[in-house]
């Protein structure tokens, strides 16, 4: 059996020298409704009803649900539509969207 070997021509790209990654996280507030996260997520984040559903529990229980984890480009432009899809028309009290925020993936 041949051992493989690495060619000369081929470059070594340590994990530090990737682009770094990021995750956006959608946090728990009580001035939305399930169906208004689940409709957020399908829509924004192209979730099927079963993922947008387990983010809406996970951040209902949790306080917070990791949605994707990106580079910082994607990242910032998904936490954006999160921020700008305004107000849950289910509830009165609602001024405004949901929260999101932007961490490092390690």
């Amino acid at each position: 059996m041949a051992k493989s070997t690495v060619s000369p021509e081929t470059e070594v790209i340590n994990r530090a020298e990737l682009t770094p990654l990021y995750r956006v996280v959608l946090l728990d507030d009580d001035d939305h409704t399930y169906d208004y996260v689940i409709e957020m997520l399908q829509k924004i984040f192209i979730f099927s009803l079963d993922q947008a559903y387990r983010h809406a529990e996970e951040v209902d229980t949790c306080g917070r649900t990791i949605l994707i984890t990106c580079e910082l480009p994607e990242a910032e432009f998904g936490r954006n539509q999160i921020h700008a899809y305004g107000p849950d028309p289910r509830i009165d009290r609602c001024a405004g969207s949901m929260w999101a925020e932007i961490e490092a993936a390690e």
